[in-house]
């Protein structure tokens, strides 16, 4: 339901495209962050001096010092020289500005707008800066398990934190339609379907997550095959019933691979429901959501043949955004069709 005219409607939507913008950079920059292993760089949380970077000798020495104290430096950076250290800094530091960034951009217009249009016609937005404040303590809470005893992150608490930045990206853009004179179609198709299609896709932006985090994208670095074998030759089968399954890089590499497969079909079964029912006024997105989980697939393909070579290993992120929230249209569209 398109919401009602107000001269203010047009400066909500132009707000919330821009916060839909950031997120969606920031979402790529997290996964460059994590890919060029930048994450543990930074090992301090520092709300507001932080937000300055080094600006001299002693102050990046300061940094330094402190990576040096954790054990992704001890055991496996012990060679890392000031520049390189500059270079893994920096993804953090950007990563983090933008979190910064996004919670001054969506908090200070929504007292604006809270002031002009009430508190309960804006509470959605302000359930989303509360997820928005959420994430930077999952951010933290993240960072925080790779500084003690691990040479990286969680990959629970990983998955954790892309998930929500997913459900504040989706939460932004379901919003943001609100504001839009979208034409809708005349009738329903079934909306069980897309549901399902949108819970796996979450669940397999969870498990990619899980992926990234134990670096499971550069073993078997092959396809349609796991080496010699469909199922990966390192485990068995009855580790799929294990409570570990989730520990186990093959398993979730092989679990990733096949959750693709599932995907796919799900879309297949939805694209001939409107094909057969004939309800032309879905074709365009039904066209453009098959376009982008082909290309999410041949990107992840490549990104596992390539070793998760970095550049399209971020590309196949990316491909995620889009794919994502065109899903969040169709639904957008069934939803709101009476």
């Amino acid at each position: 339901m398109y919401i009602e005219n107000n001269p203010l409607n047009k400066y909500i939507s132009y707000w919330l495209i821009s916060i839909f913008l950031i997120l969606s950079l920031m979402i790529v920059v997290g996964g460059l962050t994590r890919l060029t292993d930048s994450g543990l760089s930074i090992t301090e949380w520092q709300l507001f001096s932080g937000i300055v970077p080094p600006l001299n000798a002693s102050q990046w020495e300061h940094y330094f010092d402190l990576y040096k104290k954790i054990p992704e430096y001890k055991l496996q950076n012990f060679s890392m020289t000031l520049e390189e250290f500059k270079v893994i800094f920096w993804w953090e530091f950007i990563h983090r500005f933008l979190g910064r960034l996004i919670g001054i951009f969506f908090l200070t217009p929504l007292i604006f707008f809270s002031f002009k249009l009430g508190f309960r016609k804006t509470i959605r937005f302000q359930l989303i800066f509360g997820l928005i404040c959420l994430q930077g303590f999952i951010g933290w809470y993240m960072v925080s398990s790779g500084l003690t005893d691990n040479v990286d992150v969680s990959h629970y608490r990983l998955a954790l934190h892309l998930v929500l930045a997913f459900i504040i990206l989706t939460l932004v853009f379901w919003n943001y339609l609100n504001y839009k004179d979208i034409r809708l179609p005349r009738k329903k198709i079934n909306n069980t379907l897309i549901s399902f299609f949108i819970l796996f896709l979450f669940i397999q932006i969870v498990i990619g997550a899980f992926v990234s985090g134990m670096d499971a994208g550069k073993i078997y670095n092959s396809w349609p095959l796991m080496g010699s074998s469909y199922f990966p030759d390192d485990s068995s089968l009855l580790n799929l019933l294990s409570f570990s399954i989730f520990n186990d890089p093959s398993i979730v590499q092989f679990i990733h691979r096949n959750l693709a497969y599932l995907i796919l079909l799900f879309y297949l079964i939805i694209f001939f429901k409107i094909y057969r029912g004939r309800n032309s006024e879905y074709f365009k997105i039904i066209s453009i959501i098959g376009f982008l989980l082909i290309l999410q697939i041949v990107l992840g393909v490549i990104t596992l043949l390539s070793g998760a070579e970095i550049l399209v290993a971020s590309m196949h992120q990316i491909s995620s955004i889009f794919l994502i929230c065109s899903t969040i249209f169709l639904l957008y569209l069934n939803i709101r069709t009476s």
